[in-house]
């Protein structure tokens, strides 16, 4: 792989976007009127100074970057640009985040939550990237114990909460961190691909990174062996994590899209152990191919048919039955003329978001998905950057459940 500074915008006219969030405690609770500082990490050169608005936000940055054309391919020059971003609140250092990402074509989302003691987080390289440990070879199909121990779950899950430990399971003093299944995935994700390769190759390693971690929850890996975590931020034993990183729309939009999928057997229930190499560095029969599956995308592949290339021909998606930290299951599309129970859960949760999000119109809670409705509904997907249709579908309706718990809590 070819190392050194990337060629950016100033020669090639590539450019990525940067949007920045910022929180008092999480999603529920914006903080507005926080002076962002965007700048380069080597000179220091400050690129722009905003200030948050009422929901916690800062308009698009654009930022320059490498060409896409550095992603596709592992021969090419670093294909990230990286900037550091500091956030400060009543003259108050809150938050500094060093190495933020940015691809070409690509939207980087950089979350912050301030706290009462400054954050400091350095963002590595991505695994494609970096210098990291393979994985350790395991079984695709776990053997497990006999049911009514309770170390198996009776079912596949999707569990509301990860918890991480950052470093190697015999690790003690690594800290671990609890978060959203979803946030988990997008972060992984974000460290391990590019954003901006091919949509088939992103959904493909996202159903890897889904199944992978799905399997670590149905058979309890860890708390089997007497460990207080679900997984680890180690890619020898697990997949890459960074707590505080930046991820991508791109990523988090297909995410939103197959959260509660993942790669099995037609014959078990049990979410494959779907281990997966850049197909560079490191190439395994049986493993997906990180390189590989961009490529097999720019052929046509799908993402199923690339995941069938590496896992085999046999294998299927599956659909969690059971999505934890919702608090009803996902009834069907919601659009105008609907009518019923769920408008009344879709109208009363946009209700509460809007006390901590005012751009949000309140609604009258009647059951009815009129104009009104639909109005509040394409500003919540503006807001959290959503396709904005107006339609409650399957990604809105969980964003919704997400963002009303965070406000609840």
């Amino acid at each position: 792989m070819t190392n050194g500074i990337p060629v950016l915008a100033e020669e090639t006219g590539a450019f990525g976007l940067l949007k920045v969030n910022t929180y008092y405690q999480n999603i529920g609770f914006p903080a507005s009127d926080v002076e962002v500082t965007v700048s380069e990490p080597d000179s220091g050169t400050v690129i722009t100074t905003l200030r948050t608005d009422t929901e916690g936000q800062l308009p698009p940055i654009r930022l320059a970057a490498p060409p896409e054309s550095y992603a596709q391919s592992s021969t090419m020059p670093r294909p990230f640009s990286q900037y550091d971003v500091r956030a400060v609140r009543d003259n108050r250092e809150d938050a500094v985040i060093s190495n933020v990402q940015i691809y070409a074509d690509s939207t980087a989302v950089q979350n912050i939550s301030l706290t009462t003691q400054e954050e400091a987080v350095t963002i590595p390289y991505p695994t494609l990237w970096g210098d990291y440990p393979p994985k350790i070879p395991e079984a695709a199909i776990k053997k497990l114990p006999f049911p009514g121990n309770l170390v198996v779950l009776p079912e596949p899950v999707i569990p509301e909460f990860i918890v991480v430990h950052n470093g190697v399971p015999s690790d003690a003093n690594a800290p671990d961190y609890t978060l959203r299944f979803k946030d988990y995935i997008n972060n992984v994700a974000s460290s391990e691909i590019y954003a901006s390769w091919h949509k088939e190759a992103l959904k493909a390693n996202i159903l890897a990174i889904i199944s992978f971690t799905l399997n670590r929850v149905y058979t309890e890996w860890y708390r089997s062996k007497g460990y207080d975590f679900t997984i680890t931020a180690s890619t020898a034993y697990d997949q890459a994590f960074v707590y505080g990183r930046n991820i991508f729309e791109e990523i988090a939009d297909i995410t939103d899209e197959v959260f509660s999928f993942y790669v099995s057997k037609s014959d078990i229930s049990q979410p494959l152990f779907t281990q997966y190499c850049d197909g560079v560095r490191v190439k395994r029969d049986g493993w997906l191919s990180q390189w590989g599956s961009n490529d097999l995308a720019k052929q046509g592949y799908s993402a199923f048919q690339i995941l069938q290339y590496y896992y085999g021909y046999d294998i299927v998606l599956r659909q969690a039955r059971k999505v934890q930290g919702i608090p009803i299951s996902f009834p069907g599309v919601l659009q105008k003329g609907s009518r019923g129970d769920n408008v009344r859960v879709v109208q009363r949760q946009i209700n509460a978001i809007a006390k901590n999000y005012p751009l949000i119109p309140r609604l009258a809670v009647d059951g009815i998905y009129g104009d009104k409705t639909a109005q509040s509904v394409r500003i919540f997907q503006e807001v959290f950057s959503l396709p904005v249709t107006g339609i409650v579908n399957y990604p809105t309706w969980y964003k919704l459940s997400d963002i009303f718990n965070a406000v609840s809590s």
